[in-house]
């Protein structure tokens, strides 16, 4: 989750792309502490992530998140993980998780990663000119810093560049007072230009905020270089029955630019952008696409065009609970970017529907767990579900698991 948003994580029980039309995404798409909270913290329950709510009240948004987890949220520092993996993570007293929903078998191994694969959490991917570019989760004091960069050359072996910000954008102070982190990045590359987007919450609430950086070249060797922060593409408050974190932005058969995001709260939404600035349009509505009944929890959108049909993919349940945590990824198909969205049973998305790809993992006795936040890497003969997962032999520290992403003959995707 972006919010899954939150803010400090605590490992052990610590506790949200493909050329076309303008836009390359080459697809994929961010001491001690006593609440096992992860890279967003408790914002992250209580404000977002885990689940979708239609139309709850001020108080039902968050006592459920309360009650489960005694705060809630996703969205905080690494936990005292390191990007190397011979330090461990610190041991944090773990919080009972909710019962996942249901989900499918075990799922196929991802592929064999080395390097600086941990502390990874809502990874977002982008390969440019031979190289893959991938963007996480970061809160002030994390080690790795915020938006941290890593790359590789070939999908398996991973190195960590640095932080692409030093500090929050000045205009989140007045947006989101007390925000301490930039969350669930999204990155994209339309003509010359790249486009970062980001989500900046605060924690138990859904005052929230979603950013957009943009830059003429993605410097490996100096991350932070070239970023020029472009302010709010829309913002949330309590006032709003939705979370404005977790987003993804995609361009439809028809050359329209669309964002989707949501986290908790009344679920999944989609608003126009400007092609030529990737703001919001002026004017532009709010759209539904995917909620769940309280307690259920949704969050984390990424939508692909495939064969004539966008598909939804999202994550269920709770991140951030380190080797508690119940996340897992389902998805569903429409014919329109707007929906409605059908799981393959026909249940639709509004209603808590989702045909499942990525299983939490928990009960399966493998070592990672808490499957979601994903981004689909498409590179035209292969796909790849990049994700994170939580590592129960360390702590439950986010690790980033990619696996490859093959269809059936009825057109719906699974994780090989």
């Amino acid at each position: 989750m972006t919010y899954r948003s939150g803010f400090r994580f605590i490992p052990s029980g610590a506790t949200g792309r493909r050329p076309t039309a303008g836009l390359d995404r080459n697809l994929a798409r961010p001491g001690l502490v006593e609440l096992p909270f992860g890279p967003r913290g408790a914002a992250e329950f209580a404000n977002t992530r885990p689940v979708g709510r239609a139309g709850l009240s001020a108080a039902r948004r968050v006592l459920p998140w309360l009650m489960l987890l005694g705060l809630a949220g996703c969205g905080g520092d690494d936990g005292g993980a390191t990007t190397s993996d011979a330090n461990q993570a610190p041991v944090a007293t773990p919080t009972p998780a909710p019962s996942p929903s249901p989900s499918p078998g075990p799922s196929p191994g991802p592929l064999v990663l080395t390097g600086a694969t941990a502390p990874v959490h809502d990874p977002a991917i982008l390969k440019d000119n031979g190289t893959y570019y991938l963007f996480a989760t970061g809160n002030n004091g994390d080690a790795e810093g915020l938006l941290a960069l890593r790359t590789s050359t070939d999908l398996a072996a991973w190195r960590f560049r640095g932080a692409s910000f030093r500090q929050l954008p000045a205009w989140t102070a007045e947006a989101v007072p007390n925000a301490a982190g930039m969350w669930a990045p999204d990155i994209v590359r339309h003509g010359n230009e790249y486009r970062l987007y980001y989500s900046v919450s605060t924690f138990g609430s859904n005052r929230s905020a979603i950013g957009l950086a943009t830059a003429s070249a993605l410097d490996a060797g100096a991350p932070a270089t070239n970023w020029v922060d472009k302010g709010p593409v829309i913002r949330s408050s309590p006032a709003d029955d939705y979370n404005a974190i977790d987003s993804m932005v995609f361009i439809d058969a028809e050359g329209r630019s669309w964002m989707v995001f949501g986290s908790f709260f009344s679920g999944i939404k989609l608003i126009g952008l400007d092609p030529a600035t990737g703001l919001r349009l002026a004017g532009d509505p709010v759209r539904p696409l995917a909620a769940r009944p309280s307690p259920g929890a949704v969050e984390a959108p990424f939508v692909v065009r495939r064969g004539g049909f966008y598909y939804l993919f999202v994550s269920f349940d709770f991140c951030c609970q380190g080797a508690r945590s119940s996340y897992n990824t389902v998805v569903g198909r429409a014919s329109s970017p707007t929906g409605p969205y059908m799981d393959r049973d026909g249940r639709a998305m509004m209603n808590g529907g989702g045909t499942p790809v990525l299983a939490s993992g928990q009960g399966e006795g493998g070592r990672f767990v808490g499957r979601g936040h994903v981004a689909i890497l498409d590179e035209g003969d292969a796909q790849h579900i990049v994700y994170h997962a939580y590592d129960t032999q360390r702590n439950g520290v986010p690790t980033l698991q990619i696996q490859r992403l093959a269809w059936d003959a009825a057109g719906w995707p699974r994780a090989d």
